[in-house]
């Protein structure tokens, strides 16, 4: 089983969904958990029921697009659990509904780049250089299936935002490997968080459930065992790749 004791890991845009199942998985395998976002009511709710469960967990709010927000949280955690030896750059998300590109707005798109790929630019800035000082460290950043593929489905500046995060890993995979540092990507599809079970009809889940070879939509426990694994000694050799956990709906 992939153990991660004691070792301390960041997950940013952790309060819900994918992020809050991959802090719980990380701290059910022994990692000492930072929960990151910008609600106070779900961050904590998040590390109690790591507490209750016998983890550790500290919170921590900070804009992922400031730079000086996230220096700020860095060195507090470095303060508080010490250095960070896992990086999960998870912040994101979609402002900007599917439609033609000509119709997205200027404020849109740069909200769609800022919120997913300068949100991870700017988290690797500030925690790279320790890990690369120190000589080993794990970085997990999370693109979609959306980046694999054009689809009528996906806003454009959202998929090109995770696009541009699949290769910005691949370079830090690159760059970091002689420090001893890894950089991996993960790529889901459709995951039945709780917003997505609310705002999906089940007539379309229906069908998406179809579009997957294993007919069925994937949970966030299932990215959050992907996370687990890519952060632990079993993926020791393993580094600059993109793994689609998309029940086999993203096929090369």
């Amino acid at each position: 089983m992939s153990d991660l004791t004691d070792r301390v890991a960041l997950v940013t845009g952790s309060s819900r969904g994918i992020g809050a199942a991959i802090a719980r998985e990380f701290a059910r395998h022994g990692a000492k958990v930072v929960v990151h976002g910008r609600d106070a009511d779900a961050m904590a709710e998040v590390c109690a029921g790591i507490e209750r469960a016998g983890g550790r967990a500290m919170r921590v709010a900070a804009d992922a697009t400031s730079f000086a927000e996230i220096e700020t949280m860095r060195r507090r955690v470095e303060a508080e659990f010490g250095p960070i030896d896992v990086l999960v750059a998870n912040a994101g998300g979609s402002p900007v509904k599917p439609g033609p590109l000509e119709e997205i707005s200027e404020e849109g798109w740069r909200a769609s780049v800022d919120g997913n790929l300068t949100a991870t630019f700017l988290t690797l800035k500030s925690v790279l250089p320790g890990m690369k000082e120190r000589g080993r460290g794990c970085v997990i950043t999370m693109s979609s299936a959306a980046a694999r593929r054009p689809h009528p489905g996906s806003p454009i500046a959202y998929a090109a935002a995770k696009a541009g995060i699949e290769l910005l890993t691949r370079d830090v995979a690159a760059q970091a490997g002689p420090f001893g540092v890894r950089a991996n990507c993960i790529a889901p599809e459709t995951i039945l968080t709780e917003a997505n079970q609310r705002q999906i009809p089940p007539d379309v889940q229906e069908t998406l459930r179809d579009a997957h070879p294993l007919r069925r939509l994937g949970t966030p426990e299932d990215v959050a065992r992907a996370a687990v694994f890519l952060a632990s000694a079993d993926a020791a050799w393993i580094t600059g790749i993109v793994l689609d956990v998309a029940g086999g709906a993203v096929m090369v």
